[in-house]
């Protein structure tokens, strides 16, 4: 008998998953494990079958090997979100770290390498569940709504949920969104990663995961090398960019500062990573 979902609220549907892997062992212990937690479980074995699945279903998440036939998982995650965002869990064989910000770039959330446990697995998902009902929640506070942080030549618009370094919008995915926002938070804190799974991901019981490493080096990537401190052994801090025109490296309210009514909104995920 299944267990019911402790996060889902009473009365709610069971959370859906659509899992696109072509090995049946790992498929059926992913089926057994999430259906034990009460969720509802497809399943594909292919790229086109589960680009299918997540069109036909319609899934609170899915979580997608990169190695598949018929076409990869990079390009499965390609087409279902150009068609509707959805929260994505990627399996990768490989601790390859060019595969995992391919991924992330995307638009996966968070990745997984194999193997691993199922207790893992279970916790991310929630993790990527409670983001998801976090970020569409709750409406923006007045500050939220008429300030943005600016730091230097970049400038976080917290409400709309966009990013412009020097100018030029960066096009972030929700986590490396939510992970630049807890870092510009306490700009030029160092963070630790375990704090950091917390804040961003709501995982407070991680070890040994290379989920920050991976996003951090996303968000380099995209807006600079020089944006965020990694402090060996320790964690990440947000390094304040000179501005090229006074230097300052004071944060600030960007209202009057930039004009955020013209930033394009981004296409969430990048596509173009």
């Amino acid at each position: 008998m299944s267990t019911p979902d402790k996060n889902a609220a009473p009365g709610t549907a069971p959370v859906r998953v659509v899992v696109i892997e072509d090995e049946q062992t790992i498929t059926r212990a992913i089926t057994d494990r999430l259906t034990a937690e009460g969720w509802e479980v497809t399943t594909a074995p292919d790229g086109p079958s589960g680009v299918r699945a997540v069109s036909e279903v319609r899934p609170d998440a899915v979580v997608l090997d990169v190695m598949l036939p018929g076409f990869d998982g990079l390009e499965v995650c390609r087409r279902i979100q150009a068609d509707e965002p959805v929260p994505v869990l990627m399996l990768t064989a490989r601790d390859d770290e060019t595969d995992m910000l391919v991924g992330l770039g995307v638009g996966a959330d968070d990745y997984m390498t194999k193997p691993f446990s199922m207790r893992e697995l279970v916790a991310r998902l929630k993790a990527l569940l409670r983001r998801v009902r976090r970020v569409g929640a709750p409406a923006p506070s007045e500050s939220e709504k008429q300030d943005a942080l600016e730091f230097g030549d970049l400038v976080i618009d917290r409400a709309g949920r966009r990013v412009m370094r020097a100018g030029a919008p960066a096009h972030l995915t929700p986590t490396e969104f939510d992970l630049l926002l807890c870092l510009a938070n306490a700009p030029g804190t160092v963070l630790t990663r375990e704090q950091l799974l917390a804040d961003v991901w709501d995982w407070v019981d991680a070890t040994g995961t290379r989920t920050v490493d991976s996003h951090v080096k996303a968000l380099r990537r995209k807006l600079g090398s020089d944006l965020v401190r990694t402090v060996h052994g320790v964690g990440y801090a947000l390094e304040i960019p000179e501005d090229s025109e006074d230097g300052s490296g004071a944060a600030r309210g960007a209202t009057g500062a930039s004009d955020l009514s013209s930033m394009p909104t981004p296409n969430l995920p990048d596509d173009d990573s």
